[in-house]
């Protein structure tokens, strides 16, 4: 049976160091496997949040030799097992204690977002007609598990410290979600400009990279939104429009 050596994290609040642990593995053992082990055989207090153990909960979110990924998906036969494989939790968000990380920042964020608006249904019996292309458009974004690997690799957040003046990758996505819907009738660009930071995204795509659910989360939803606010508050013809056209009374 084979051997691997993994140097966790261990301590709380930001305060700690790396600890080496060995244990066996065995064939098709994924990295979570490996911190149960550990628990199991080594070290009882280890915390460490998951849940499904299917790349479908978000909970496992941690940094494995550096990259943001889930430990519940990322197999050991992927790994270079001849050095130790370092476990740390997400550096964007406050250490709890090990590999637990404080991600409810996320939480408060999501709430500042304008919810979805409807417009007033299109028929009698209260229901709406929408092509499907339309449809199609923002269900993509609608598969985020909220893991927060987005959030921790973007460098506004993780390096730049930006979390008053950015909501991140993540709820760049959801607000495309709601904005791109067919139905929603809400405006949220003053707030992507004003308030939410979208000018801080230089669109290196690290937030796609690390994606577990593959969301083409800087094409298909940041530059868009991108466009949007520049067509609204930079685009010289929306300017005269908006001199021109008749307020609403």
């Amino acid at each position: 049976m084979a051997q691997a050596t993994f140097r966790i994290w261990r301590g709380q609040h930001g305060e700690g160091d790396f600890v080496d642990y060995t244990i066996d593995i065995d064939d098709g053992m994924v990295v979570l496997d490996a911190v149960h082990a550990i628990q199991a055989a080594h070290a009882q207090d280890l915390a460490v949040r998951w849940n499904c153990k299917a790349g479908k909960c978000g909970s496992c979110s941690a940094e494995i030799n550096g990259m943001p990924k889930l430990m519940c998906m990322t197999r050991l036969g992927d790994l270079d097992l001849n050095k130790p494989v370092t476990i740390e939790p997400m550096q964007a968000f406050p250490n709890t204690k090990d590999l637990v990380s404080d991600v409810s920042w996320n939480y408060e964020v999501k709430r500042k977002i304008k919810p979805f608006k409807p417009r007033e249904p299109d028929h009698a019996d209260g229901t709406w007609r929408m092509d499907q292309e339309d449809v199609e458009r923002p269900q993509e974004f609608r598969k985020c598990i909220e893991c927060f690997l987005c959030q921790d690799v973007c460098h506004v957040l993780r390096d730049h410290h930006k979390h008053d003046e950015f909501i991140g990758p993540r709820f760049m996505v959801h607000t495309a979600a709601l904005d791109m819907h067919p139905l929603d009738t809400e405006s949220r660009l003053d707030d992507l400009k004003h308030r939410d930071g979208i000018g801080y995204c230089n669109i290196t795509k690290c937030c796609t990279k690390v994606c577990p659910e593959h969301i083409t989360i800087t094409d298909n939803a940041i530059i868009p939104l991108k466009e949007r606010v520049v067509d609204e508050f930079y685009d010289p013809l929306t300017k005269l429009l908006r001199i021109f056209r008749p307020k609403k009374p």
